[in-house]
Order: C-alpha cells, then sequence, then structure tokens
C-alpha cells in the first residue's frame, strides 16, 4: 500500500478531487488498483508486490510575485516501495521532475548550456527547494528516518520546486528543439546518419531510406517534415479551402465508419469526393485517409453494434468495408492511416489475438489493393491511462511490437495526441511529459507520425462523464484561442524537430457541431467562420520549416 499525504495550506487536507488519479507500474504503465482519498491522505492499493508510483492532475503553480499558474496538469511520481508511513504527495511530484530534467538534459546532450543560462538557474533554484522541503519534513524517530510526518512547511517549498521544475523542462524541451529544428530541417541529420551508415556497414545505404544510426533514439528520416490538418467533409467551402492552403502541406480525410457507410451496404461517398478532388486538381496537395476502423462510439454507425458479439461476423465486415474504401480510392490517397485504438479494447471487446488478428488483416487488404501506399497503424491515448480501469486492453508499446512480431508489415505508427478534453486519456499534459513520450515511441524503430493533435479553444465539460474526469485541466493557462496556438507552435516544433517524426497534423479545420467530431472549439476556424490563432501558428511552422529554423517569437514560453 502507498499513501501521500496532500496539504490545503497550512492543515493537512479534508478532501481532495481525485481527477485522472491511477496507480502506475514499470515504464510507467498505468495498472490497475484502487485510488481514494482518507484522513488527509491519498492511499493507493495494487494486487501486486512491485514498486507503485501514482499519476494524478495536480496544479502546478510557479513562485514569484505575483505566482504564476502553470496548469492543471496530470503527473507522475517515481514508482515507490510500499510502506506504512506516507509519503508527500508534492514533494513526490517534485522528485520525479527533477529526475526527468536531469535524464532529458544528459540523453539530449544540453551541456552546452551555460551554469548561467536562465533554464539552469531556474532547475537550481528547483533543486535547492527541493532540498529544503527535505529538511523541513518532521522526523519522529531520529534512528529510523523512514518514520515521518509531513509538515505544511514542507509541503510549500515542495509545491514551490515542482512549479520550478516544470517550468525548466518546459523549457529545456523547446530549447533542444530550438536546437535541432535547423538540423532536421535542412538535411544535416540525415546527412549525418548517411556518413554513420556507411562508416559502419561500408556501403551506402539505399536511396532516400530510413537510416537506424547506432547510439540515437529512432530512425533518421530522409525528408523534410511536414504539417497537416484533418477535414471534416460535411462543410466544403472556400474560407475552408484558403485555410488548407496556408496552413498545411497536406489534407487529411477522416473517412470515419459512420460517414461512409451510414447504412449497412449502403456508402456515402458524395461529401468526401469533393473535397479529395479539389484537394487534387485545385489545391495540387497529397491526400491521407484514416483511420478506416475506429470503435469508438462517435464514428461506428449503430448497425454496427449487432455484431459486437459475433467476432468472425465483425471481422468479415471490417474486411469488406476496408476493401470498399481502398478500392474507391486507392488512386487519390498517399497514405492510409488503416486502423486506430484497437489496443484499447473498449468499446468493441476482442481477445489480444483478434487484435492483432483484425489489425493484420486491415493492413493485408490495404497492401493487396494499393501497394504503392504508405500504412499505419494509429495509437490512441499514448499515455495508456486507459489500462487502469481495463484489463483485457494492451499496453500502446506493447501493441505495436505485438504486430512487429506477427510479422505486420506497417510504414509506422501514428499517434493520436488530444488533450483538454474530458475522458479518459484526454487530460493535460507538460511539454517535458509529451517530449518523454514522444522519445518512447522511436524505440519503435520505426517513424512515427502524430496522426492528430490538438487542444480546445475554451474550456470544455461533459457532465455525462463520470466524476473523476469531467476536468481535463490545463495548460499554462485556461483554454482560449491564444492558449491553443501557443501549444500548436510547441508542441508541433519540438515534435518535427525530432528526426524520426515525419508529420504533425491538426486534429480539426473547424469547430462542428456534428456527433462524430474530434473535439468541441477543436479546429483552426469557429463556428461562425472566423479563422482562431492557432491557424497562423500552423501556417508560421510551415514557413520555418521551409527557411529552415523556427521563426521569431513562435514558441510560446516567455523569457
Amino acid at each position: 500500500m502507498l499513501s501521500f499525504a496532500v496539504f490545503d495550506g497550512d492543515s493537512p487536507a479534508s478532501s481532495w478531487p481525485l481527477q485522472h488519479a491511477c496507480l502506475i507500474g514499470p515504464g510507467d504503465v498505468p495498472c490497475p488498483g484502487d485510488v481514494r482519498f482518507e484522513n488527509g491522505r491519498i492511499v493507493g492499493e495494487r494486487n501486486s508486490q512491485e514498486s507503485t508510483g501514482l499519476m494524478l492532475q495536480f496544479p502546478v503553480v510557479l513562485p514569484g510575485d505575483p505566482p504564476r499558474p502553470l496548469g492543471l496538469l496530470t503527473l507522475d511520481t517515481c514508482l515507490l516501495r510500499s510502506r506504512k508511513e506516507p509519503y508527500l504527495l508534492s514533494l513526490e511530484l517534485a522528485r520525479r521532475q527533477i529526475m526527468q530534467f536531469l535524464n532529458r538534459f544528459e540523453d539530449w546532450g544540453m551541456f552546452d548550456l551555460s551554469p548561467t543560462d536562465p533554464i539552469l538557474e531556474q532547475f537550481e533554484a528547483a533543486r535547492r527547494r527541493f532540498t529544503a522541503a527535505l529538511v523541513a519534513q518532521k522526523h519522529d524517530d531520529p534512528t529510523d528516518r523512514t518514520r515521518v510526518t509531513m509538515s505544511a512547511e514542507a509541503d510549500r517549498l515542495a509545491r514551490e520546486a515542482l512549479g520550478l521544475a516544470v517550468d525548466a523542462a518546459e523549457r529545456l524541451a523547446l530549447a533542444h528543439a530550438e536546437r535541432e529544428f535547423p538540423r532536421r530541417v535542412s538535411g544535416e541529420r540525415y546527412n549525418n546518419a548517411v556518413e554513420i551508415y556507411r562508416s559502419v556497414h561500408q556501403e551506402t545505404p539505399p536511396a532516400s531510406a530510413s537510416i537506424l544510426v547506432p547510439g540515437t533514439v529512432g530512425v533518421t528520416l530522409p525528408t523534410r517534415p511536414m504539417v497537416g490538418v484533418s477535414v471534416d467533409p460535411a462543410q466544403f467551402t472556400e474560407p475552408l479551402q484558403k485555410v488548407i492552403q496556408g496552413s498545411a502541406d497536406f489534407l487529411v480525410m477522416p473517412m470515419r465508419w459512420i460517414d461512409m457507410e451510414p447504412k449497412e451496404g449502403e456508402y456515402a461517398f458524395a461529401t468526401t469526393d469533393r473535397w479529395i478532388e479539389w484537394a487534387i486538381r485545385t489545391a495540387k496537395v497529397p491526400v491521407v485517409a484514416g483511420p478506416l476502423i475506429d470503435f469508438r462510439p462517435d464514428v461506428v454507425p449503430e448497425w454496427l453494434y449487432i455484431w459486437e458479439n459475433d467476432y468472425e461476423t465483425l471481422r468479415d465486415l471490417v474486411a469488406e468495408h476496408v476493401r470498399q474504401i481502398v478500392t474507391r480510392y486507392r488512386r487519390t490517397v498517399t497514405r492510409w492511416t488503416v486502423v486506430s485504438g484497437l489496443h484499447i479494447n473498449r468499446h468493441f471487446s476482442m481477445t489480444i489475438d483478434q487484435m492483432i488478428e483484425m489489425t493484420r488483416i486491415c493492413v493485408l487488404v490495404t497492401r493487396k489493393l494499393h501497394p504503392a501506399a504508405k500504412v499505419v497503424v494509429e495509437v490512441n491515448q499514448p499515455f495508456g491511462e486507459y489500462l487502469a480501469y481495463s484489463r483485457r486492453a494492451l499496453p500502446p508499446l506493447a501493441y505495436v511490437e505485438l504486430l512487429n512480431q506477427a510479422g505486420v508489415g506497417i510504414d509506422g505508427v501514428g499517434l493520436r495526441v488530444q488533450l483538454g478534453r474530458p475522458g479518459v486519456g484526454g487530460s493535460a499534459r507538460d511539454l517535458m511529459a509529451l517530449s518523454i513520450m514522444l522519445d518512447r515511441f522511436a524505440l519503435l524503430e520505426r517513424p512515427v507520425y502524430v496522426t492528430a493533435t490538438g487542444v480546445p479553444s475554451q474550456p470544455l465539460s461533459d457532465p455525462s462523464k463520470e466524476d473523476a474526469f469531467r476536468d481535463a485541466g490545463w495548460w499554462r493557462s485556461p483554454w482560449s484561442p491564444e492558449t491553443q496556438a501557443a501549444f500548436a507552435s510547441d508542441f508541433t516544433a519540438m515534435a518535427l524537430s525530432r528526426p524520426f517524426v515525419h508529420s504533425v497534423v491538426w486534429q480539426d479545420l473547424y469547430d462542428s457541431t456534428r456527433k462524430a467530431r474530434e473535439m468541441p472549439f477543436g479546429g483552426m476556424m469557429g463556428p461562425n467562420g472566423e479563422t482562431k490563432p492557432v491557424a497562423r501558428s500552423m501556417m508560421e511552422m510551415r514557413r520555418s520549416i521551409r527557411d529552415g529554423r523556427l521563426g521569431a517569437g513562435l514558441l510560446s514560453l516567455p523569457s
């Protein structure tokens, strides 16, 4: 059992909102367990003797005059051993942030930063506050330093250390992006990879091939990174077309099953056709399609639920649907996202073997009908929060590894990174957490495609969600058009600076009122046709890729 002392000012907390709270095990993978609040403590229990950590939403504030909120963020503690005495929650969250900073500082080779650099000075301030918080704990037994009662002063100092560490870590992540971005887009990283390949293998790699360089994380891609935008086909107007031409290198057509085949056997292609025709003939931009199979409730036609407990029939319907869509659009689509989120295994329950088999069938059908196209499998909820509430689900990385072991040939892994939406897996995260998540997927040694990312332009609430998931939190300031644009700039720059990330797609072109939408208020354009600041952010990112360096003022964090 783990327990964590929490404070409300100078006194132990009388209550605590356990938003997005769950236990985590090795590899920071969420795991089933009981998390509850009682007597001023958060208590976590799981049926395992392994070291365990806690994930939950926590308010982060940067100390100063005045203090500045950094967000209501989902954070993790380190893995801890079980003990009777409580840990201090704020202290353990700060410990984790400090550890992550040190690890990434070394992994990224950021040794060129001067000791007087503001990032390192702020980090040192965080370490000093953390040490002071350790000292401020009251020890009951001087001979047994594991028996402690926490003090409000220690909590105050630990919260200050946490705020300083989170801010310093985000700045480090952006400093790394600023350093690596020109190397990536200019081709310098790829040219270096080619030279290393020649020296190791005594031969030149195949032309335009992805290269795995010894001692680095992930593959190095030969092409410049790109940005795209996903389009709800329900609307087709000139203002929408202009935004695409200015802000995207390619167009993504979601091809949701509920839109493509609303009634069994009756396909509706007209709205999708007109967008693809415009993209190919008028805009001259590539078209990416999918996910073709996605079992989220908002995108599945009602008639399909008849077969949710009949896997064989469902499998055959899935294969036929993929065949119909790929056959129709194989002359116009360059990349297919064939499946999304099968690993979550929530709405159409399957065994592990069935998940892998269905993925394989979708990939094989697509390959057979369109061998020239790239084929991607999409991972939803890449932090894996759903694992805390399901024993039939697969961890994100394990799912892709099983595909590799089964010989399912995919060209890359897609990531759906959508924050700020109520529900499991939609909570706000800091930039360092997002950086670490991207680097973990690089270990799969395949190209990574951010197939959908986004945050809302205003706070969202959903009374239909459970209490623990109604508040998705926020980053830097409550969600607004300006915060949405800042997140788009920072996350996109951070992702595209990595040599293994092929592209980033903004989740929606406009704010749709339809049920089948990615996120309320998550588009580049508002419901009245006004262009939001996020569109400008994506336009500036395209310009930065073309110019070979990040534009001045594009990254949002002030100095």
